[in-house]
């Protein structure tokens, strides 16, 4: 077994690898960007080189620099993680030149397997099925369309090297097709420096359901079982569970069975996955991809049958047999995780950006978190805005399911837009609950799943209070008694009156509420014209007990600066507290400024000085975070003047 590892990676799976190689004695290095220098996993490994400046072609991308990283610090071994380097035959290659050990499979398999063209064709001459579609080399515009015609629309257009979403559009119509494919190519380029499109038709509700195979040097494979990874948002995932809900014995073994036969193909050694679509509840699936690396929702696999699959990747990297065979690899329970990402779901899951001033993520029987922050560290636009993955594992579905309810309600963060809202509402969803899940889940419960734009209830409402209250209490109840002057009645500055009112601001719309005491940490509350009697008690680990008109109720509330957030079953409300003899600030609206809705960097620019634009018409194109979002006309009007250019 090596003695030294370096993890060409950065965030919760550089973590997660970290502790699996503590557990065997395995000292760790670690790489790390000038942004990342206080990173979690820089300090919680053994040893951390820096590896260039945040852009990841400077930095993780950087194969010279990592190879010198791993030689110099004298590690026998280099996991990539998932994402950057880790499916790159380059890298596996130049690491071999350097005398060190790719804890992975052979450049020969990952570029089999890279270019989803080419391993659509080696699938199809082993008897695996694929969608129906266009994978040729040929990449004339003009053929591309025509052979989605061929097809039939919908079709998706797929960069051949991509993943994770990026390079990837789906096309109703042929006057869309031209657009589509120009963003697709560039985003691919971009992600992957790859910008060959595959065309393939798109199936209306389909499943991904993805198996989980392990091969070692000495030509053994296994699988451990498949996943299901439905739940998507803009192609990416966001919930995955295992196994896959509603899939029958006969069937998870023809699918295991199949995901073999495609690793076989290749010789795969190492950790994979073979992702394949479904239709009609899996009676009809496709080989869509293999990942020729451990996978973000991996943790749900090691849920279900109790094995370390880091462990196993070291194990076969040092060339050892695999632990058990097929026979012996059993399901216990059911796991399901979700993806804490910084992003705002009612704005079409914009990534967002800031600090974590404060952060709260659930403990519990059956909970794992996989997490590469801490409070007080920064989501920036140059990575990935994944802030946790949450799991939970369960004798079944049911249990699995309630299990991570209750961890998205212990869960609370203050200082960036989260999904945490949004993941809650999926998991307490009726069609999610009864397994009828497919990749356009989240479209078609738009409505249920977003935010609320509902007023706070008067339960946050007066928490948010009720924590104002209990702070001013407590912050230096002598500072003024003793002046001789103090009337008790708040006229002296500093001093609480008898009756407090506060106000608050929520989505834009402002809330009053007056308070008058009623004995010790008790108050009577106005809220909306009507009053409670409320009361405050502390409980453990940082939350609240409200209770309202007799009814007690648990919730968490963290303040930072002038921002008060209640947190309650999974539901979070921001509370901007307004000092009514601040001056207000003047917002021009009739101006017609765009501002980019966080940092990035322009990659089109659209129309030009002097046009006509509509209402919703795309006018710039910028990229940030690995993804292209695309700036709308907020109204119809004419362009006075661009600023930007590409770069």
């Amino acid at each position: 077994m090596f003695s030294r590892i370096l993890i060409a990676n950065r965030g919760e799976i550089a973590w997660r690898v970290i502790r699996t190689a503590r557990r065997m004695g395995i000292d760790t290095v670690a790489v790390y960007s000038e942004v990342d220098e206080g990173a979690l996993h820089v300090a919680m490994a053994d040893e951390a080189r820096l590896i260039g400046p945040p852009a990841v072609r400077d930095s993780y991308l950087n194969i010279d620099r990592v190879v010198a990283a791993a030689r110099d610090s004298g590690a026998e071994a280099v996991h990539p993680g998932y994402g950057f380097l880790s499916e790159n035959a380059e890298f596996a290659e130049a690491c071999a030149a350097a005398g060190i050990v790719f804890i992975g499979p052979s450049p020969q398999a990952i570029r089999a397997m890279g270019s989803k063209a080419a391993a659509k064709a080696l699938m199809e001459a082993h008897g695996v099925p694929v969608v129906p579609g266009y994978h040729g080399a040929d990449q004339d515009e003009s053929l591309l369309l025509a052979e989605a015609e061929r097809i039939g629309f919908p079709v998706i257009i797929k960069a051949s090297a991509g993943g994770g979403g990026r390079g990837m559009r789906v096309v109703a119509d042929a006057g869309e097709f031209a657009r589509a494919l120009d963003g697709a190519r560039r985003e691919a380029k971009g992600a992957f420096g790859d910008d060959t499109m595959l065309i393939e038709r798109y199936l209306e509700r389909p499943r991904h359901i993805e198996v989980q195979i392990f091969g070692d040097s000495h030509g053994n494979i296994v699988h451990l079982f498949e996943r299901d990874c439905s739940i998507q948002r803009r192609h990416q995932k966001i919930v995955e569970e295992a196994p896959a809900p509603g899939l029958t014995q006969e069937r998870r073994l023809y699918i295991g069975e199949a995901a073999v036969a495609a690793a076989r193909a290749v010789d795969y050694v190492g950790a994979g996955t073979v992702e394949f679509i479904a239709e009609d509840g899996a009676e009809r699936f496709y080989f869509m991809e293999m990942n020729t690396r451990l996978q973000v929702e991996h943790p749900v696999t090691e849920a279900v049958t109790g094995l370390d699959l880091v462990a196993w990747q070291f194990r076969i990297a040092a060339e050892e047999r695999l632990p058990l065979r097929q026979e012996e690899i059993a399901l216990s329970g059911h796991a399901i995780e979700v993806r804490l990402y910084a992003e705002n779901p009612a704005r079409g899951f914009l990534p967002a950006t800031g600090t974590l001033h404060r952060l709260y993520l659930p403990q519990g029987e059956a909970i794992r978190v996989d997490t590469g922050v801490r409070p007080g560290d920064t989501v920036t636009p140059f990575y990935d805005p994944m802030i946790a993955k949450i799991i939970a594992h369960g004798g079944d579905r049911a249990m699995a399911r309630a299990r991570l309810a209750r961890a998205l309600a212990d869960t609370a963060l203050l200082g960036v837009a989260t999904n945490l809202g949004f993941l809650a509402r999926i998991v307490v969803d009726a069609d999610f609950a009864a397994g009828a899940v497919d990749t356009g889940f989240i479209e078609r419960r738009r409505e249920a799943l977003l935010a609320p734009s509902d007023s706070p209830p008067a339960l946050a409402l007066a928490a948010a209070a009720l924590d104002r209250l209990l702070s001013r209490k407590n912050a230096a109840p002598n500072a003024v008694a003793a002046a001789p002057w103090s009337r008790g009645d708040g006229w002296r500055l500093n001093l609480a009156p008898d009756r407090s009112n506060f106000l608050f601001r929520c989505h834009e719309t402002e809330h009053a509420v007056a308070a008058t005491p009623a004995g010790p940490d008790q108050w009577r509350l106005t809220i909306a014209g009507k009053l409670y009697a409320v009361r405050g008690e502390r409980e453990s680990d940082g939350r609240r007990a409200v209770i309202l008109d007799g009814v007690r109720r648990t919730v968490r509330v963290l303040d930072y600066g002038g921002v008060t957030a209640v947190f309650f079953e999974g539901e979070s409300w921001l509370f901007e507290v307004i000092d009514p003899l601040a001056p207000s600030v003047g917002v021009d609206f009739a101006s017609g400024r765009l501002t980019a809705p966080m940092p990035g960097r322009v990659v089109q620019v659209l129309v030009s000085s002097g046009d006509a634009v509509r209402q919703g018409q795309p006018m710039m194109v910028v990229e940030a975070m690995k993804m292209e979002h695309t700036i709308m006309a907020p109204r119809d009007g004419i362009v006075a003047a661009v600023h930007f250019a590409p770069g």
